[in-house]
């Protein structure tokens, strides 16, 4: 197996550590080998890849897909991250509850997080570069959101002694409610 696959706190999420090859001229690594995620038990089908760049502070999130969940599988190319999933399956013993996960370009770590999660990031480096593989497309009408300091959800955001950038939509979005779903 080129990578290792460990279950996260919450049922459904996994972070994914890529056995890396280094040497004085640099390093390689498979970053998705559908046959290691088969193996196990991740038979999950990616449509869409997705690329951001962002400045240290940046905090972009919570967002989901209502209609049209996405899984997720994230990771970080240039930088260092602080990534966050909520669980908000309706049926799920952990509904509203978080797990965070730093991920940077020294680990080349990943995080699956599976539809039904909402997500969002936080930049701990001058700049980072952030890129995803989804389950689904893209709907923009079926865009869904939750407010990233929600004291009802409590994520503990790293403090970078700086005030966090989100944009203007991201400010707006609503509490989390366990009707959201």
């Amino acid at each position: 197996m080129a990578c290792t696959i460990t279950p996260g706190a919450i049922p459904g999420l996994y972070e994914i550590t890529p056995r890396v090859f280094g040497d004085s001229r640099g390093y390689f690594f498979e970053s998705y080998s559908e046959r290691d995620f088969i193996e196990a038990g991740l038979g999950m089908r990616f449509v869409q890849d997705n690329q951001s760049r962002s400045v240290k502070g940046v905090l972009r999130g919570l967002h989901f897909q209502k209609q049209h969940p996405q899984g997720k599988l994230v990771r970080v190319i240039a930088g260092e991250v602080f990534d966050v999933a909520v669980d908000l399956r309706p049926h799920s013993p952990t509904l509203g509850q978080w797990q965070g996960l730093i991920l940077n370009d020294a680990t080349h770590n990943q995080f699956y997080i599976p539809p039904g999660f909402a997500h969002g990031f936080l930049v701990l480096s001058e700049t980072s570069i952030f890129a995803y593989k989804c389950t689904d497309f893209y709907h923009p009408e079926d865009e869904g959101g939750i407010i990233w300091n929600d004291p009802a959800i409590g994520i503990v955001w790293p403090d970078l002694g700086i005030p966090y950038s989100l944009s203007e939509k991201d400010q707006k979005l609503p509490r989390f409610s366990r009707r959201d779903e």
